[in-house]
């Protein structure tokens, strides 16, 4: 079986990622495409770090399971199914589904800190960077917080502040440079999502 091919995608949060491969995903079939979040690989609650006002910090990347990420990763590259809970954000109102996750040709690896983990960085065949402008990050931000995890304001603010911005300057940011293909989302997002998708079904048309 020839390894699949894995394109990793970041960028800071609130950047448009979701977005992106939400639409990227709508043009692939299960059978061609699968999808891994970061997100799914939260350490639990009782884990995480706090900041020095006792608020959990789960923008770090200590944060997430990299070691159950990778060996995931891993699976899928040598063409093995996994079953993965999905994290919910301590939304006591979303109830968390089992996600069975299958290998594809390609394989899509998202989040705030893959290309910071080498083990990680070093699977992706193609690193793609979602840049947005800070306003618009905090807006997305507040937005998904309280609309879809239940966060209060306050709290989404705070986070923002003090988790949020100091992770993206410090683990995220940084690896701008090393990224294969740069996304401007506020001017360049439809044609940038045109050129990957092009890229990505020439690469099936090629595999046959």
């Amino acid at each position: 079986m020839k390894r699949p091919y894995l394109i990793g995608i970041t960028g800071g949060s609130g950047s448009g990622k979701t977005t992106f491969l939400r639409q990227l995903a709508a043009s692939f079939s299960e059978d061609d495409l699968c999808i891994v979040s970061q997100d799914d690989y939260y350490h639990p609650r009782e884990k995480q770090l706090q900041d020095n006002k006792g608020v959990k910090n789960f923008d770090l990347p200590s944060s997430i399971d990299d070691e159950s990420f990778f060996n995931d990763l891993t699976k899928l590259i040598n063409g093995e199914s996994f079953i993965r809970e999905e994290y919910t954000f301590n939304n006591e109102l979303a109830e968390p589904e089992l996600l069975t996750i299958k290998p594809a040709p390609i394989i899509v690896v998202e989040g705030i800190f893959i290309f910071h983990y080498p083990k990680i960085r070093n699977l992706l065949n193609l690193k793609v960077f979602i840049h947005a402008k800070e306003e618009f990050k905090v807006i997305r931000r507040i937005k998904r917080d309280r609309e879809e995890r239940n966060y209060p304001l306050d709290d989404v603010l705070y986070r923002y502040q003090h988790h949020v911005s100091p992770a993206f300057d410090q683990y995220t940011k940084p690896y701008m440079e090393i990224s294969d293909l740069i996304i401007n989302n506020h001017i360049y997002f439809d044609e940038s999502l045109r050129v990957l998708r092009g890229f990505m079904k020439d690469m099936l048309r090629e595999e046959g």
